[in-house]
């Protein structure tokens, strides 16, 4: 089990989470190797093993370390970045260049280059302006670039606004008009600078049915059609992009990866074997499902303040900027007390962080055992979009973070320091 009470203690991965944070300090990201493992198992199991020319590309907007781009070499995935600086993470860590792919609505001149240089193994383009700034580059430089088309299906999910990304009215993709999207997939066609290679889709993420998967997959395969019946032209590839929820609290519904895959990969032999064309290979993005309930947060308890007959707030020395989730768009999590692990429930309390904001709330009416000053509390599924995520607002440190596994702990990211800080702080001439 990664997830463990012995002796009225939580360990995570064998690990005594009370003596963590004694070790090193608090905040502390915790990641626990085994879960990742797991995860990614499961992956070569229901999907890369059981069907032939697939990919999984692990989304690093998620949780991305080097660390972590070596844990996924390893097990055998792909890797999707959205940035120069998560793409400079992998060429850092030696990953390899063919299995990255590069996602982003607005990547930069510069961050581009840096893709074409380090010979990438897929460019996702999500607008029409940035085929050109593309091709141009691969004509200075004398190279070619496989390319997909992110495409945007007009499907909406069950999930939260802020991350639901293939509605009609989105900043993501492509639009399916057909006056937009034909001249621009005849132009990719027919670059000497590109191979185009077919179409992706991202319909949101944290999501508990499959519903929305399906439809985009209908308009995906209706478009790859369209492309054979117009320009005679089978596209090899098809990225089905990710968004497979976890469980965060006892009212998530997690489903598996064959519950959205299964449905998704007979509907594409279907299609395949109507249309006789070779079943292109299929890609999926999972993130969050790799890393999220591989991760817990541990802080350190200190002012409670019981406002009688209103609410008892439970101060913690994080919140929004380690965890700006639940601030962002009210994402929910559960905790416990760590070293009162076994005790009995029984206080509802409000765990609140220490930023100057009163939305840095990290958890509202939480059972828990009845805490004191000192204590030690970990908040679950925080793997993803925690330290991805960390800001210094109010000049607070980024935690570090740890890998644990089989009872050992390791640092992968140190804790930053006040010095690190403001170390891009300068005084002009002017002040001095």
């Amino acid at each position: 089990m990664i997830k463990e009470i012995k002796n009225n203690i939580l360990y995570f991965d064998g690990c005594n989470t009370v003596e963590l944070a004694e070790k090193y300090g608090t905040p502390l990201y915790v990641m626990s190797e085994t879960a990742i493992v797991e995860k990614c198992k499961e992956i070569r199991d229901t999907f890369l093993n059981k069907y032939e020319r697939t990919r999984a590309a692990y989304a690093a907007k998620a949780f991305l370390t080097l660390s972590m781009c070596r844990i996924i070499e390893r097990e055998g995935l792909c890797l999707d970045v959205v940035s120069g600086g998560e793409l400079y993470t992998a060429i850092k860590a030696n990953f390899p260049a063919e299995k990255i792919e590069f996602n982003g609505n607005n990547k930069s001149i510069g961050e581009l280059e840096l893709a074409i240089d380090y010979n990438i193994g897929r460019i996702i383009v999500d607008g029409l302006d940035e085929l050109d700034i593309i091709e141009g580059i691969c004509k200075k430089k004398g190279k070619k670039t496989n390319i997909l088309y992110r495409i945007t299906p007009g499907v909406k999910s069950d999930s939260h606004d802020y991350i639901v990304t293939g509605k009609k009215d989105s900043k993501f993709g492509i639009p399916l008009d057909d006056e937009v999207i034909f001249p621009a997939i005849e132009k990719a066609i027919n670059s000497p600078h590109i191979n185009f290679m077919g179409f992706h889709f991202h319909v949101g993420s944290q999501l508990l049915n499959n519903e929305s998967h399906l439809k985009a997959l209908g308009t995906a395969l209706k478009l790859i059609k369209d492309i054979i019946d117009k320009y005679n032209y089978v596209t090899p590839e098809l990225n089905i992009g990710g968004g497979f929820g976890i469980k965060y609290t006892d009212d998530d519904d997690k489903k598996s990866y064959a519950y959205f895959l299964d449905p998704m990969m007979e509907r594409i032999e279907e299609f395949s074997k109507e249309m006789n064309i070779t079943r292109p290979e299929i890609v999926i993005e999972p993130g969050r499902s790799i890393v999220g309930e591989s991760g817990i947060t541990l802080y350190t308890i200190g002012t409670i303040k019981d406002i009688k007959g209103i609410r008892k707030y439970v101060s913690v020395d994080g919140g929004m900027t380690d965890n700006i989730r639940p601030a962002l768009y009210q994402a929910k999590y559960e905790g416990i007390v760590a070293n009162k692990a076994d005790m009995a429930k029984t206080d509802l309390v409000t765990i609140s962080g220490k930023c100057c904001e009163s939305g840095d709330i990290l958890i509202k009416d939480a059972h828990i055992a009845i805490a004191e000053r000192g204590d030690i509390f970990a908040v679950f599924s925080t793997g993803a979009y925690g330290y991805s995520m960390a800001s210094n607002y109010n000049k607070n440190p980024v935690p570090a973070t740890v890998l644990v596994k089989d009872g050992k702990s390791e640092i992968i990211v140190k804790r930053q320091t006040y010095d690190h800080m403001i170390a891009n702080e300068v005084i002009p001439e002017s002040l001095k």
